[in-house]
């Protein structure tokens, strides 16, 4: 049996994919960003030290989702921050994140970029469901 929420890795060849699941589009956001810190291994300090906001708008879920977790890559690679608590504000294609996290303590593996690749985002009785491709 599977939670309403998650995220769990998929076998990709040269890439790494995961399986997200969620009741709603926020949610799938969520558990996105949690999958991709998973397989990445990255560990956070023990207190949540610093809030961001960010504002993103795209023509699609799909693109919301690709610029979402590309932006976290960024503020990790940037500022060498994660983030552990999201909260979601979505007026249509206008997506409004508040981020609380803290700065990065160590990182097993690099992702390089969220991929399209066969990026479709699909709506179940049981709420979202997507996989996501992440270049290594």
């Amino acid at each position: 049996m599977r939670t309403k929420a998650g995220f769990s890795e998929r076998e990709h060849t040269a890439d790494w994919e995961l399986e997200v699941w969620a009741p709603d589009f926020p949610g799938l956001l969520a558990q996105a960003a949690r999958g991709m810190y998973a397989i990445s291994g990255v560990r956070l300090k023990d207190e949540l030290l610093q809030e961001r906001e960010i504002h993103l708008t795209a023509p699609d879920m799909e693109s919301l989702l690709v610029r979402f977790l590309a932006e976290l890559l960024n503020l990790g690679e940037q500022e060498h921050l994660g983030f552990e608590v999201f909260q979601f504000a979505l007026e249509g294609n206008r997506l409004i994140v508040r981020l609380k996290g803290a700065p990065i303590t160590s990182q097993d593996k690099e992702i390089k970029a969220v991929t399209y690749h066969n990026l479709c985002i699909r709506e179940t009785v049981e709420g979202f469901v997507v996989n996501i491709v992440f270049d290594v």
